[in-house]
Order: structure tokens, then C-alpha cells, then sequence
């Protein structure tokens, strides 16, 4: 019998989500892609150092067990096979147990994401997100710039998420863009017993809720709701969690307030955001990636 990925959080990553790839990635040419795929060969033996995603896969992959395999994760990239061994070996060096990966030498990627039943998809590639995220598959574009992950927590794996747009669907949002913080205020108490839609990111909560109950040794998950909702719309969004069956470990209802320093508390090994002023404050503070979902993200 084949093998698959059934009953497993599958984590589908990019490159340069996972590595540090910035400087090879400047000598990229998608037309003449010979210079970059000689430099990766090149530095076949130099593992390449940490990228911004780096943190948040080593932890996932700590809650695999001989007997009991719950994460996996996929290198999903418009690399080229060759660049792909530099990867593998990289991650050999970190002592991360990369086991498979699809290179598409700059095909687009994301169609994949099917056969694997992924749950999350993390690219620095912002058109290959947005296909994903029309799918159905919770994706980001990981901010490459952004600051490493502390390592103050090693045995918990900490993600902090938006609400609106992201856990939640933008039905709300929507209101508040058209008609203002009162509207959207009467909006949220009205429908306050109302559970709000899914949003992207639900998929993705839900599959950490399992591997919390799954009960690894030694390894746990911290979640965060870390939202610009002030009371008394918080209480549309806990009653939506009570629904759902999930808790969140921490929630902060900040009222506008800039959520970098929070996050900086909070120590995420990474943060999701759908509006991109939040996400490049944040990423001065953690990992950070921008879901291109909801109102805030239609063309212009």
C-alpha cells in the first residue's frame, strides 16, 4: 500500500521561506536561469542559513515520533532539481528531517498543493500565494525581511493569527471599510450570538487544535488571536472559537492599537495578517507573513 499524508499537519514551503536565499535569489533570471542554478551548485557543500519560516518547521517537525509521524513537511519551489540538493543537504546540516520536495524549475508550484492536502502554503512568491489562497489552502507570503524567531521557547511552537480576513472570514471588515467604526461596531453587537464565516485560516487552526490533542511528548502548541477588535465586537469572535470547538491560548483585542509590540511579547514562532501595514510592523518584531485575503486586498 502507498504511502500518504492522512491524518498528518502538512506544512507545504517554499525555498525561501525555509532558507535564507536572499543573495542567490538576486542573480535569479527566469529567462536565462543557468548563472543562479551554477552558483547553487557551487555552494552544494555551504549550508544555507536560516530563513524566516525556519523556526516555526524545526518546532512542528519536533512533534514527529518513530511511531507516530504528525507533521509533515513538503519543499514546494520553482527551483530546479539541481538547486534542490543544496536544499535537502541544508537541511541535513540543521538536522531537519526534509524528506520530500517537487521543484519546478519556474513552473508555477501551488497546483500541488492538492495531492499533498496541505494546510498551510509559505512562499516569499506573492502571486503564487494568492492562487493558493483561490484554491483554498491557507497560504502566506513570508516577508523575507523579517526578524528571526526567539529562541526563548524551544519546546512550543507559538503562531499568532489576525481574526478578520484571516481565522474569520471579512464580512466584517467589509462593513468597517464601508461604513466606518460605529457602523462596524453596531455591526458586530447585533451579530454578537452570530457565528462569523471561516475565513483562509481556519483549516490551519483546526489541524494545530488536532496535534495539540494529539499529545506529543515534550512539545506543545501556543496559539494567539492578536486582532485591531476592541469591545464590544470581541465578543463575536470568542463566541465564534466556542463554536468552532477551538480554543486560542491568548487573545489581545487591541482596539487599533499597533500590534508589533504585542507580538514582540507574545514571541510567535510566526504571525499572519491579512492587511500589509500590520504585517510590516510586525515582521520588525517576529516572523511575519502577509495573507493576501478579504476586502483590504482586492485589486486597486
Amino acid at each position: 500500500m502507498a504511502l500518504n499524508l492522512e491524518g498528518q499537519l502538512v506544512v507545504a514551503i517554499s525555498s525561501r521561506a525555509l532558507f535564507d536565499f536572499e543573495e542567490e535569489n538576486r542573480l535569479f533570471d527566469p529567462l536565462n536561469p543557468q548563472a543562479y542554478m551554477q552558483l547553487q551548485l557551487e555552494r552544494l557543500d555551504a549550508p544555507a542559513r536560516p530563513g524566516v519560516a525556519f523556526s516555526l518547521v524545526r518546532k512542528l517537525l519536533a512533534f514527529n515520533e518513530p511511531e507516530h509521524q504528525r507533521v509533515a513537511v513538503v519543499m514546494l519551489s520553482r527551483n530546479d532539481p539541481v538547486s534542490g540538493m543544496r536544499i535537502f543537504r541544508s537541511a541535513r546540516a540543521a538536522n531537519v528531517a526534509l524528506e520530500r520536495g517537487v521543484f519546478t524549475q519556474g513552473r508555477d508550484p501551488f497546483g500541488y498543493l492538492r495531492p499533498l492536502g496541505a494546510h498551510l502554503f509559505l512562499s516569499a512568491n506573492e502571486d503564487d500565494v494568492r492562487q493558493a489562497l483561490r484554491l483554498g489552502y491557507p497560504a502566506a507570503r513570508v516577508l523575507t525581511e523579517s526578524v528571526q524567531a526567539s529562541q526563548a521557547n524551544p519546546n512550543e511552537v507559538r503562531i499568532a493569527f489576525d481574526g478578520d480576513a484571516v481565522l474569520f472570514s471579512d464580512e466584517a471588515e467589509r462593513v468597517f471599510q464601508a461604513e466606518g467604526l460605529a457602523a462596524f461596531q453596531r455591526h458586530e453587537d447585533d451579530k454578537a450570538a452570530q457565528p462569523l464565516p471561516d475565513g483562509p485560516f481556519k483549516p490551519l487552526l483546526a489541524a494545530l487544535h488536532r496535534l495539540q490533542q494529539a499529545g506529543a511528548s515534550g512539545m506543545r502548541i501556543r496559539t494567539a488571536l492578536v486582532t485591531a477588535r476592541s469591545a464590544p465586537a470581541h465578543e463575536r469572535a470568542i463566541r465564534t472559537l466556542m463554536n468552532w470547538n477551538i480554543e486560542v491560548d491568548e487573545a489581545m483585542f487591541l482596539g487599533g492599537l499597533a500590534k508589533g509590540e504585542f507580538l514582540r511579547e507574545f514571541e510567535p514562532d510566526f504571525f499572519f495578517d491579512d492587511q500589509t501595514g500590520h504585517v510590516n510592523s510586525a515582521a520588525q518584531h517576529v516572523p511575519a507573513g502577509h495573507v493576501a485575503s478579504g476586502v483590504s486586498n482586492l485589486p486597486g
